[in-house]
């Protein structure tokens, strides 16, 4: 099983917005083979290899991006992988109960993340710890419900970051509804909500894809397909590939290259301006791998191979970009070493912080159950005290 470079050709969006309100029309495109040998249609400006690829339309959106800007889109990729890094490992040791990780997806993340201005709205899945870092969200408060201290541990209107949704696609109603309440406030804010190619076959997706359409919602839905629900691929669950669902409901999609940070960042720039100008929905598709374990309870060897695996590894996203940047002289070793040794301090960082996580308060499950309280819950709470209590009574005999 082969992956074969990104070739620059035209992209192309499936049909679904009407003449005259989608801004320029397309005129070029991008394929690439996938493992199974089709040719997905996707917008690519670097190829694996590091170069530049030129873009009609949307290479305006990344036209004035400096070399400062470069290097902190490299920068937040590293980063954000050093701490997917060190979170498997502190579930590894026993020190959270469970891991999402995002290895391979950085430049789906941390692109679509840095498209956002502060008062857009986010509604992630459990996987988007790229996109959190972007938002300001400390990485050590993202393993507080991982490792069972609390149920999130930020407030989500502190960074319009919503808190991690296990309910596989339900955000994407949140999301849809925040949106209509924005288009009645009159804001010009727009709202983005991920998911990946499992979530895509939810009927929560669906009726996010139909309510939004009908109400032109300013909100942007990131698809981030990976290529495998668990172990389920994507060929199980569509017959078409994923961006053209959205021209089933009346607004575009787009299929980007998920592993080209550059590609993220402007195509994600385009449809929020397109959500805060009333143009309505846009379905991104970022076209993307995930390299490790669907969870850490996952053992993915039972149902892929090593060389599939291998293949997009060649297309590493940081690796991508690290080559661009040294062929266009934006970074020198200097600048590497010094984030090596970024990496590594933020990876003790959250080590430490993690270990230092008090045990949650044993009675917090009580609250909030009831607003005025209830006899059934406070005979329960009495019951469990009790409990308690008896390992006290037991050390103390």
């Amino acid at each position: 099983m082969t992956v074969e470079s990104t070739a620059a050709r035209t992209p192309r969006r499936s049909a679904g917005s009407k003449a005259g309100t989608t801004g320029t029309k397309r005129t070029t495109r991008t394929t690439a083979k996938n493992a199974k040998g089709s040719e997905p249609e996707l917008v690519q400006l670097l190829t694996p290899e590091g170069k530049r690829v030129k873009n009609a339309e949307f290479d305006s959106y990344v036209a004035g991006i400096t070399a400062e800007e470069l290097r902190g889109l490299y920068r937040d990729m590293v980063l954000t992988r050093r701490f997917d890094a060190e979170a498997t490992s502190l579930q590894r040791q026993g020190e959270l109960g469970l891991w999402a990780s995002l290895l391979g997806q950085e430049a789906a993340q941390i692109g679509s993340g840095r498209a956002l201005r502060d008062d857009d709205y986010v509604f992630p899945t459990y996987r988007e710890h790229g996109v959190a870092w972007c938002r300001g969200v400390d990485p050590t408060n993202l393993l507080g419900m991982f490792r069972g201290v609390n149920n999130g541990g930020w407030d989500p209107n502190g960074n319009n970051f919503h808190l991690y949704t296990i309910v596989i696609g339900s955000q994407t109603l949140h999301a849809t509804g925040y949106a209509m309440g924005i288009t009645k406030d009159g804001a010009d804010s727009a709202v983005i909500a991920y998911f990946g190619d499992g979530a895509s076959s939810q009927g929560d997706v669906a009726e996010a894809f139909t309510f939004s359409a009908v109400y032109n919602a300013p909100v942007v839905f990131f698809c981030q397909n990976n290529q495998w629900a668990i172990s389920e691929p994507t060929e199980k669950q569509s017959r078409v590939p994923l961006y053209q669902r959205a021209q089933g409901f009346g607004f575009p999609g787009v299929r980007v290259d998920g592993n080209d940070v550059l590609a993220n960042l402007a195509v994600t720039k385009w449809a929020l301006e397109r959500a805060r100008s009333g143009e309505g929905p846009t379905l991104i598709e970022a076209f993307t791998y995930r390299m490790g374990a669907h969870t850490t309870s996952d053992d993915p060897t039972r149902y892929r191979g090593d060389e599939e695996r291998l293949a997009w590894e060649a297309k590493d996203p940081i690796l991508r970009l690290r080559r661009y940047l040294e062929s266009a002289n934006h970074a020198d070793e200097g600048f590497f070493a010094e984030l090596e040794t970024e990496s590594e301090a933020l990876g003790r960082r959250v080590r430490e912080a993690v270990r230092a996580m008090p045990d949650p308060d044993h009675f917090a499950i009580f609250e909030n159950v009831y607003a005025d309280g209830h006899a059934l819950v406070d005979e329960e709470r009495a019951q469990f005290a009790a409990y308690q209590a008896s390992f006290t009574d037991a050390e103390g005999v």
